[in-house]
């Protein structure tokens, strides 16, 4: 111990020089209709306050599908504004695909560098949520960000993962496990794209809608609740406001919540998610990421009631409201048991503790229209909601 002071006294009274960096992030939400007619200035006053005038542009093969004559109309209107498009409009697979691992992401970052884009530059990445990831990844490493306009087509990317600042890729089995955070330059919501959607991609949207509102807004949830059967047939004045209303609650928390970047323990937008996430990877993807947070809000409220956060009546309307707009509360694959005969989604209680940095934060309804954070989770609690849920379901065919 001598040895050791001796050692330490010798060594120079350390300088610290403490640096704080205040970063305003700052972009527009934008809600429209016919966004790529020539007519329609929404996406020119977006582009045009930029001292570069080229544009890449990024497809979902989904919309490219429904709508057969995208390219020739973005590419019409690119040129009718005066701007430059070094290389046609690319198309890339929708849905988690174009997300899984490196590919797609590293032929997006070899095509902007084609372009010859910089940072004054555009990349627009027209699609659904994964490819709104894939691009905004990819945009946000060439030359540590190109400007990013995302115009999300589907109800899921126009109410929840268009309107944030994360983006990301699945590896290994792991959904989001590698991405960035950066903030787009603007989103621009084009109410029109969501016509040619089926039912069930609306719902997904709509499962991200009632997350938002079972945690933070008592009277949007009572909406929903109220409006389940036009939603299940969706019913399109119902379904527009069902988005936008969400899309403004995403927008408002991650911009006055405190933690846009996710340095804190808790993450309120992900309730529902830890089982989620987990659900979609056991399933090959086949569950989509919707159907997978109903299931998820499901089994957490019937957590909740358990351990005394909100009242059975509680709980029941959330699973009724649930049901009665089509989304599910219950799969298989929760029942599903790895080779030592442990719930396989029970491994998404350790995975979502990995993401948040080491310490588990799960975010359940308190009362609804609040919200409270544990910090454990007991298996026997997750084991015995799957069994009420079951019976539920069962109960309900």
């Amino acid at each position: 111990m001598i040895g050791k002071k001796k050692l330490y006294s010798s060594i120079e009274t350390p300088e610290t020089f403490h640096q704080r960096i205040n970063t305003d992030i700052n972009f527009d939400l934008i809600f429209t209709r016919d966004s790529l007619n020539v007519e329609n200035p929404v996406l020119f006053s977006v582009l045009k306050g930029s001292a570069s005038n080229k544009v890449m542009v990024f497809i979902d093969s989904g919309v490219a599908k429904a709508f057969p004559h995208i390219i020739h109309k973005i590419s019409t209107y690119l040129h009718y504004h005066g701007f430059q498009c070094p290389l046609a409009p690319l198309v890339y697979p929708g849905g988690e695909t174009v997300k899984d691992g490196w590919n797609y992401v590293r032929d997006m970052m070899d095509r902007l560098l084609e372009a010859h884009l910089c940072r004054h530059s555009f990349c627009i990445a027209v699609g659904g949520g994964a490819l709104l990831d894939a691009a905004g990844f990819a945009a946000s490493m060439v030359h540590r960000g190109i400007r990013l306009i995302r115009m999300p087509t589907t109800a899921l990317s126009q109410d929840d993962s268009g309107v944030g600042v994360k983006n990301g890729i699945n590896y290994n089995g792991v959904k989001n496990i590698i991405g960035a955070f950066a903030a787009p330059y603007a989103v621009i919501n084009d109410f029109d794209f969501l016509r040619t959607l089926d039912a069930r991609f609306i719902g997904d949207g709509v499962a991200e809608a009632f997350k938002v509102a079972i945690i933070k807004d008592l009277e949007f949830f009572s909406y929903l609740e109220a409006h389940a059967k036009e939603i299940k047939e969706c019913t399109w004045p119902v379904i527009e406001r069902v988005v936008k209303r969400a899309a403004i609650l995403h927008l408002d928390h991650i911009g006055k919540g405190g933690d846009p970047m996710e340095r804190g323990e808790a993450r309120p937008l992900d309730f529902g998610h830890w089982s989620a996430h987990k659900l979609e990877a056991m399933s090959g993807y086949e569950i989509s990421h919707g159907s997978g947070v109903a299931v998820g809000i499901a089994l957490d409220s019937v957590i909740a009631c358990m351990l005394g956060y909100i009242t059975a009546t509680e709980r029941d309307r959330i699973i009724s409201a649930l049901s009665a707009a089509g989304l599910p509360i219950f799969t298989s694959m929760l029942e599903k048991r790895d080779v030592n005969g442990s719930l396989g989604v029970l491994q998404g209680i350790e995975e979502f503790r990995e993401h948040l940095g080491g310490s588990l934060c799960i975010t359940l309804p308190k009362g609804i229209g609040d919200r409270i954070e544990i910090h454990e989770l007991r298996h026997s609690l997750v084991e015995n909601a799957i069994v009420f849920l079951k019976g539920l379901d069962a109960n309900k065919k």
